[in-house]
């Protein structure tokens, strides 16, 4: 399987923009996983870390969830991987995880998460981040996305490069 990536438009509104750029950086993290086995997914960076590309894709499904549907959409849901609340660690348990259920999972938070952003006004929408006790503009989520899978797709380059050795995009 090969994960289409989206160009992002050179010019245009801020809410294309950041949808734009948040879907590239969504397809990225999953281009990093294609051609993968369950076992190479499961691949830690480094013990006795637990990061590994699969418990990226998990926490990714959690990071949407939070931000998108238990802060802007106010939806009272659980965590993903954990009946804890705020227990992010779970998701890089990935000791009997698959690619199958992590990204069934993740590709079911995304599809959420453009939902609630197609369907708001606008991205002065706020939602109420209770573990940082403030409210929240749906921009200020966009952005906030868009810098957590940046981020992790950079220790997602480094971890494909372990596996197999395929380093670019």
């Amino acid at each position: 399987m090969t994960t289409e990536r989206p160009a992002p438009p050179l010019t245009g509104g801020e809410r294309e923009m950041l949808r734009t750029f948040l879907d590239f950086h969504r397809a990225t993290l999953a281009m990093k996983c294609d051609g993968l086995s369950d076992e190479d997914l499961r691949r830690a960076a480094s013990p006795p870390s637990t990061l590994s590309l699969l418990a990226l894709v998990r926490h990714m499904a959690e990071v949407e969830r939070t931000w998108f549907r238990r802060v802007i959409n106010a939806e009272d849901v659980p965590m993903v991987w954990s009946a804890v609340a705020n227990d992010f660690q779970a998701a890089y348990d990935t000791s009997s995880a698959t690619r199958s259920e992590a990204f069934e999972a993740w590709q079911a938070e995304v599809e959420q998460s453009r939902k609630i952003e197609e369907a708001a006004e606008s991205l002065d929408v706020t939602g109420h981040q209770p573990r940082w006790g403030e409210d929240v503009s749906l921009r200020l989520v966009m952005l906030h996305m868009i810098h957590e899978y940046a981020r992790h797709n950079g220790h997602a380059d480094f971890l494909r490069e372990a596996i197999d050795g395929v380093t670019g995009a």
